[in-house]
């Protein structure tokens, strides 16, 4: 893993958001190579219910910083403790039709077991980065967007399930900065905005 490479990464900003949010990209270190480390959104939510998520959630008035909300909220969500954390940098802040601005911090975490400590949280989810850079698991689409015009969605396919949405979005860059990744020139597929998703993630909208 390229941790220099996020290190010295420019990140860009959003700031005309009317809500912050922050998560942390947990990457761990495992004898057969490096995993990361994701939430799946529990089934009773209201929005994107089943979905594959990092740590996180929205800045609160005591936190003194993004970083503290992603940590904060990392703590809260499976259990990761704060000393255990080593931040390397973090990637672009993107923008979520919530009206959230989210900045991603990616971080080296221990390898050890993680439980959800939430009610958000089903599950924590680890998933190899050789599984994630095989692009026989990836698949992207450039699709018309209400709110943003065309954009590109991609989807990652390990172990049975699937990362999409603005996680996609964070992960895409994170492996195309620590790893020789890079998102392929072209998607899979154009479709309109009426037009049906994969069907490994309809219900996860």
């Amino acid at each position: 893993m390229e941790f220099d490479r996020v290190a010295d990464h420019e990140a860009l900003a959003v700031d005309d958001e009317p809500r912050e949010a922050a998560v942390v990209v947990p990457a761990i270190e495992r004898p057969d190579g490096y995993y990361v480390l994701f939430t799946e959104r529990a089934d009773h939510l209201p929005n994107h219910a089943g979905q594959m998520s990092f740590p996180g959630g929205g800045r609160e008035p005591e936190d003194d910083g993004l970083v503290d909300t992603a940590l904060r909220e990392a703590n809260e969500e499976v259990g990761l403790e704060p000393p255990e954390v080593d931040v390397v940098g973090r990637l672009d802040d993107i923008r979520t039709i919530s009206r959230y601005s989210v900045r991603p911090f990616v971080a080296r975490v221990p390898d050890r077991e993680y439980l959800p400590n939430d009610g958000e949280v089903a599950e924590v989810v680890p998933l190899s980065v050789a599984g994630l850079v095989d692009l026989d698991n990836y698949e992207s689409e450039r699709r018309d967007h209400p709110h943003y015009g065309e954009i590109r969605l991609h989807f990652f396919h390990v172990d049975g399930v699937t990362v999409w949405g603005a996680t996609a979005r964070m992960l895409a860059q994170f492996l195309e900065l620590a790893t020789d990744w890079e998102i392929p020139p072209e998607p899979d597929r154009v479709t309109g905005p009426d037009d049906d998703l994969p069907e490994s993630v309809r219900d996860q909208v």
